[in-house]
């Protein structure tokens, strides 16, 4: 009570600079600065309407030039190995003294009621499976294509049969009957046959869960595994890796296959994957951010409006308005992927964030524009005239524009700390 006594004694004059420090003072001079420049711009968007959203199309327009130059990446050295470190220099070294030059396609199988997976009614569709993948057909650019046109020649993969799909490298258990259903049916010691696939480890490396006897021999397994090999033929196309011709064969014969076995064979169950799964899979992940973004922008528009003005269509509603600010959102965002676009950055998976995150910061400055523009009110809305309309957006564009401009500068700030990553995930 004493010192608030004797400060309403003090001269105001005398407390503001007392009070009053350096940063303060750069801060006052900042905001006035930021604030006139923006009462300008408002003075202008005010007297110039349709000129603005004219300009806004157009900037918009001339910025959508980087999308005739825009590449994607799902090239894993690019996506997730940090760029210019040392780690990115012995991956290329290695890839180019072992590149890879073939595609793998494994389906792992199991018992369908669980349990014991050889016995032979499970070999037998197992069998078939295979018999199926190796001879259906899959067309690609008016051309047909089987395993054996497009497998690594090897040799070797059968027991003791050197053609047609013996002379491919694919690894199974099933290259014991040279991956003839005929020889599996006919033989009355499949057990022992499959004993004599090698050694121990050589068993254990194909079986899940594998159980010898006492001398070595193979009792039962929870599952094994089938793996076919293709030749890679690889091109790399504006960042994208591509194999169109082994990509087909994937989705329509390996994959196709593999999703069927559940209802079609009875004894076996199935778990696969292919060179083309990991894009597969980001590809239907973008796809469903895609139908995610629709849903938020129609939640945000909903928002706006309701919160913005009078939730009824008419007299002091802000539909159109909150339609407008999600229209800006959506210029800023293609001019954005535009410009990062001329630049020469690409487009990864995880830039399908960005989108969501635009959004957020868009709307909440239009909440802040509007809370502005609603707070320089003078009077009555029916007795201002376009003058009067005019002056209250300058205010209050003067009024919003520091706020706005320096938490911009912030975002601008992390974003660029995030591009200057070696990380890509993160630039």
């Amino acid at each position: 009570f004493f010192l608030a006594v004797k400060l309403q004694q003090l001269p105001n004059s005398v407390f503001i600079q007392q009070t009053m420090s350096c940063v303060e003072k750069f801060g006052n001079t900042v905001e006035h600065t930021i604030g006139g420049f923006f009462h300008k711009v408002g003075l202008a968007v005010g007297n110039r309407p349709r000129l603005t959203i004219l300009i806004c199309f157009i900037v918009t327009a001339l910025t959508g030039y980087g999308f005739t130059t825009w590449e994607t990446e799902n090239r894993q050295q690019k996506l997730w190995v940090p760029q210019d470190t040392l780690a990115q220099d012995e991956t290329e070294r290695y890839q180019n003294y072992f590149a890879s030059n073939a595609r793998f396609n494994s389906v792992i199988l199991s018992a369908g009621s669980g349990g014991n997976v050889l016995t032979k009614e499970s070999l037998v569709q197992a069998m078939e499976m295979h018999k199926e993948i190796e001879t259906k057909v899959s067309l690609v650019e008016d051309k047909n294509y089987t395993l054996t046109d497009l497998c690594v020649k090897a040799g070797g993969s059968c027991a003791s049969g050197f053609q047609g799909v013996c002379l491919c490298l694919v690894n199974s258990i099933l290259k014991q009957w040279n991956y003839d259903v005929e020889l599996l049916n006919s033989d009355t010691d499949f057990m022992t046959t499959l004993t004599n696939y090698g050694s121990k480890e050589s068993l254990e490396a194909v079986l899940g869960n594998p159980t010898f006897d006492d001398n070595g021999n193979i009792v039962s397994a929870e599952a094994f595994t089938i793996t076919y090999f293709l030749e890679s033929n690889m091109e790399v196309v504006n960042g994208r890796e591509e194999d169109p011709i082994n990509e087909g064969w994937e989705e329509t014969v390996f994959l196709s296959v593999a999703e069927g076995v559940d209802s079609k064979y009875s004894n076996i169950n199935s778990d696969y994957i292919s060179s083309r799964s990991f894009s597969d899979e980001f590809g239907g992940a973008i796809t469903g951010d895609l139908l995610l973004v629709q849903i938020s922008y129609v939640v945000a528009f909903l928002y706006l409006g309701a919160n913005m003005g009078n939730v009824k269509c008419g007299t002091g509603s802000r539909w159109t308005m909150a339609f407008s600010a999600l229209m800006v959102v959506i210029l800023s965002t293609g001019a954005g992927f535009g410009v990062s676009s001329i630049f020469g950055f690409f487009f990864g998976p995880v830039h399908s964030l960005l989108p969501f995150i635009l959004l957020g910061i868009g709307v909440d400055d239009a909440f802040v524009i509007v809370n502005a523009f609603n707070r320089e009110r003078d009077g009555p809305r029916s007795k201002e005239d376009n003058e009067a309309l005019t002056q209250r957006c300058a205010r209050a564009l003067a009024r919003a524009g520091a706020s706005i401009t320096v938490t911009s500068f912030t975002d601008l700030v992390a974003f660029w700390i995030l591009a200057s990553s070696s990380f890509p995930p993160l630039a």
